[in-house]
């Protein structure tokens, strides 16, 4: 799929679980353009990326390795797709270390930063992407199981890892965390999902004021309708089918569109950047 075509529409699709399988999706979404060229922005640095086995996560993996970061990635069960981010990584000439993890749990949170710490010799920028989402379009319907779950992978966890990784992280050093324009707009069908994004704004925020004198830099990417394995795991099929299709460009985004500007507050090009929140949506009214 042409990342600069208009009014695309998407073979109607969907997957038995989630948090999806991008390898059985149908086009595969773009990881990073063949003409991005890396210019060492990253040298020597040290990633962890929870959600990085596929989707937004392996874009940013795949675009950090290629700045000269080594990464890890943590994944909740989907082997495949994480050999596959694993080898991307390792064809720019990087490590990738693998962590399948259920970082609902806070132990789990606290061991995927010790073995990034142990096994690639430091951590210096941390993305918090995992999440979940089922879809209710009555609030009603929320079972106390969906909310629980929810909250647990969208904001739990990163409080989590983020605590974990605090003792590892100096000054230049960053964290990047993934809302959503549902935190701006709502979404009736996601009310829990919308719920933990516009936590996610507030803990960037707050954070980054309490990280300021220490140098951290705490920043946020709030994606619009990206084609990444979440949505065929969510959406029934004749929703995926016009995913994207209501945004002014008339079309899903990339994964490959999101990857730079991860590069972009890790580095420091974003010396004087803290607090602040990308937009990334093809152009939808943030609300």
């Amino acid at each position: 799929m042409s990342s600069d075509a208009q009014t695309q529409t998407l073979p109607p699709q969907q997957q038995d679980r989630q948090p999806g399988r991008e390898h059985a999706m149908h086009p595969e979404p773009e990881v990073i353009r063949d003409d991005y060229r890396g210019s060492g922005k990253l040298d020597g640095k040290v990633a962890l990326v929870t959600g990085g086995d596929s989707g937004i996560g392996r874009s940013a993996a795949v675009h950090f390795a290629r700045e000269g970061a080594d990464v890890a990635i943590v994944y909740l069960e989907e082997d495949q797709d994480a050999r596959d981010t694993k080898a991307m990584v390792e064809a720019e000439g990087r490590r990738c270390l693998l962590i399948e993890a259920d970082l609902r749990e806070p132990d789990a949170c606290r061991e995927a930063v010790r073995r990034t710490v142990d096994e690639l010799g430091g951590l210096n920028v941390l993305v918090n992407n995992a999440a979940w989402q089922e879809v209710r379009e009555d609030l009603r319907e929320i079972t106390e199981a969906q909310l629980e779950r929810t909250f647990r992978t969208n904001i739990f966890a990163p409080f989590h890892v983020t605590q974990a990784a605090l003792d590892h992280l100096s000054d230049g050093d960053a964290i990047i965390n993934v809302t959503s324009i549902t935190a701006f707009q709502g979404s009736g069908g996601l009310i829990d999902y919308s719920a933990t994004k516009g936590a996610i704004l507030a803990f960037t925020q707050s954070l980054a004021e309490s990280l300021v004198d220490r140098g951290i830099r705490v920043n946020a990417i709030a994606p619009g309708p990206i084609w990444t394995p979440l949505i065929p795991a969510t959406f029934e099929p004749e929703d995926v089918a016009k995913f994207g299709a209501d945004t002014p460009m008339g079309r899903p985004g990339q994964p490959s569109e999101l990857g730079p500007a991860f590069v972009f507050l890790a580095s420091k090009d974003a010396s004087y950047v803290t607090g602040a929140t990308l937009h990334i949506n093809g152009g939808r009214h943030k609300g």
